[in-house]
Order: structure tokens, then sequence, then C-alpha cells
């Protein structure tokens, strides 16, 4: 946790009502203070006789669709309508509080270091099928592997590896092999095969499939988006990849950026899920 911004505030319940209503959660509620929490940003209000009105309160989305939600919502709130802010690269607009507090809504229209914390990663990684045509730099891509690193495996064999496909014809083969469940492997600007040593790890199958995961989520903590395209363990795979016959593919997933990214699917709830014996 990094900390907590604090302003007081003469009209408590209303400013909780406000933020509330606006996407951010309750995260700790002490009677005379509350704390906030929107993403990773932490925001105290405590009962006072005046108001600290002073500097910005800037909130930020992954992409335009949520400053442009922000606005529908406070409209007839906002000092501004959304534009872009080319010498920040940020697309933005601000209102107020029911306290005249300056608030700005915003995204940053270029790729961003990690900032949603974990909870937020999990309910947010989407499969995506269609790419932008915009490269992966090999900055981003080598900081995703050094988080995958990490990734477990039985008896900490690291019996995984991955292999990282460029190449357009290999892409557009790859992509043509299970029809449609494979074609996303040639939209995106890259792809990457996720391999288990079954020499290294009797579970190879488990480390393989936990290393795509792990991947995955790395990919979605620095701005990259990925698909799971299943059964690739194939033997024409594994000599256009050079991948040894007795090795094992996880998955081979694109890597790239999103044209766009779809609204979560209905789930079930947590009751519907889990049984205690």
């Amino acid at each position: 946790m990094s900390g907590i911004l604090f302003f007081g505030t003469s009209t408590l319940e209303s400013i909780k009502e406000f933020y509330l209503s606006i996407g951010a959660t309750l995260w700790l509620d002490q009677k005379y203070c509350i704390i906030l929490k929107h993403g990773n940003l932490l925001l105290g209000f405590c009962q006072s006789e005046t108001c600290d009105t002073n500097g910005v309160i800037t909130f930020f989305y992954p992409d335009r669709n949520g400053v442009d939600t922000a606005y529908q919502r406070l409209e007839d709130r906002a000092q501004t309508e959304p534009n872009v802010n080319e010498k920040f690269s940020i697309y933005h607009f601000f209102a107020e509080d029911p306290e005249e507090r300056v608030i700005e809504f915003q995204c940053f229209l270029h790729p961003l270091e990690p900032y949603e914390d974990g909870v937020e990663v999990l309910k947010t990684r989407r499969s995506i099928r269609q790419y932008q045509d915009k490269e992966v730099p090999d900055d981003v891509l080598w900081k995703v592997f050094e988080v995958c690193r990490f990734s477990p495996t039985s008896r900490n064999s690291q019996s995984y590896y991955y292999v990282v496909i460029k190449d357009r014809k290999t892409l557009t083969y790859l992509a043509s092999l299970r029809g449609e469940p494979s074609a996303p492997i040639g939209r995106a600007p890259l792809a990457v095969a996720v391999v288990s040593d079954p020499e290294k790890s009797g579970g190879y199958i488990q480390d393989g499939c936990i290393a795509a995961y792990h991947f995955m989520l790395a990919c979605r903590c620095y701005g990259l988006d990925t698909c799971w395209i299943a059964a690739m363990d194939r033997p024409e795979v594994k000599k256009a990849l050079n991948i040894p016959e007795d090795h094992y593919i996880a998955t081979i997933t694109p890597v790239g950026y999103a044209v766009s990214v779809p609204e979560a699917p209905s789930r079930r709830t947590a009751e519907e899920m889990v049984k205690f014996d």
C-alpha cells in the first residue's frame, strides 16, 4: 500500500454518496472519517468545520470509454467536455464535487508501467481476438518475461519456457491450423508459445498451463492483451517452431493491443461456485 490522501469535509455523508455514485467503493468507515477506493487510489475524507479544496483529484481509466462514461454521469458538474491534451498525451475532462473540489477524469494515450492492483487485473483480463496494427516494444516484452520468472512449478523444476513468434509467415501458418479458433494469432503483431519440458518435471503439463496464465496476467499488467488458443500441442506446430517432439505446448497466445475490450460476460455468484464438505 502506498498511502492515503485525506481531505477535511463539512458534509461527510453527501461527499460519501457522491464518490460512491461515480464508481468509488467504501474501503473503510470510521464514523467521522471514511476512506474510499478507486482502482488503487485511496481517498480519505474526515468530518471537519472547514473543507480542504486545494489541488486536483485525478481518476484515470484504461481507455477513453471509462472517461466518456464518467462524463455522461457528471455532465451537469463538468467544467469541460472530454478532449485530448497532446502535451501530456491524455484524454480528459474536469468536473467539481459537491464541495467544489476539482476532479479530473483521464486516460493516458500511451502504454504505462503496471498500476492496477491484483484484484483489478484478475477481474479485467479478457480474451482478445482483434488487435491493433501496432508493434509491441521489446522492452515491454522483456518486463513481462521478468515477471514470468516467478511462475510456480512442481518442486521448483522451472520446466517451462517461452517461444516468441514474430515472423509473419509463421504467424499466418499457425493461425490457419484450427480455422477461426486459431485465427487471432494472425491478427496480432506477435505470438508466444508456452512450452514445458517433461524431462524436468513430472508435472510438466500443470507447470506449462500455470506458466501460460502467469504470462497472460503479466501481459495484462503491462497493457498487453492475449487470448488462450487451445489444441496447439501438435507435431506440425513443433516442427514449425523447432520445439522437441516430447515437449508440451500449453498454448500459443497472440500478444498485442486490443482494438476494443469487451464487457465482462455474466458470471456465477461465488455461492454458486463454492462447496464445503
